[in-house]
């Protein structure tokens, strides 16, 4: 299943609905200092603190034309506490929109993954990201929305072409063999081929 399936529009859509309904549900009463169910040991306040700062981690080095790994001195000014931090929050979720926005997909960008260079990678990772936060926020304020259908299957996708390559294989790592993934409410398959030695192959098909 190849990732060039979605484009830079789709995920710029997703992140632009994702992302105001993650603030609606970390703006609710008590969420800040709720407990994430998800995300153990973290509060609301966490999970907002911790996807501003993506976002402006991501914004520091996306849009630099080149594809050498960014300065990892990377420091993060400070964030403001309490429920300040959900302006701060809005400010930098605003801030990366428009730079996505204005990003040539196809323009050089670093990223950890052994795949294409491009700014694309951001795009996608920017969504998915936002997306699934978004949920771990609304089960903090009780009523989680599940992620729409086919932005959803993408992030399964995500996982088996980025994630996993990558080197985030985490569990057993002597399985070996094919399995299938279905997403029925997406009408689709994925095919990966685990081996011995930790490392996994996606299959065409």
């Amino acid at each position: 299943m190849s990732r060039k399936q979605e484009t830079k529009d789709f995920w710029l859509a997703a992140l632009r609905t994702d992302g105001p309904a993650f603030h609606e549900a970390a703006s609710r009463p008590g969420v800040l200092a709720a407990e994430v169910p998800s995300c153990p040991g973290w509060t609301g306040e966490h999970l907002v603190r911790h996807l501003g700062s993506v976002y402006a981690w991501v914004r520091s080095h996306a849009s630099r034309g080149v594809t050498s790994e960014p300065d990892d001195r990377f420091r993060l000014a400070e964030v403001p506490a309490g429920s300040t931090v959900l302006s701060w929050w809005a400010d930098e979720f605003s801030a990366v929109v428009a730079m996505l926005d204005a990003l040539d997909p196809e323009m050089p960008a670093w990223n950890w993954a052994p795949q294409a260079k491009t700014a694309i990678f951001w795009h996608r990772r920017m969504a998915h990201e936002t997306s699934v936060h978004r949920w771990d926020a609304q089960m903090a304020a009780g009523r989680a929305e599940p992620i729409e259908a086919k932005l959803a299957a993408d992030g399964v996708a995500e996982v088996l072409d980025t994630w996993l390559p990558g080197g985030r294989r985490k569990g057993p790592a002597d399985r070996a063999g094919v399995a299938q993934l279905s997403a029925t409410d997406a009408e689709q398959d994925w095919y990966v081929r685990l081996r011995a030695d930790g490392g996994i192959a996606l299959l065409d098909t």
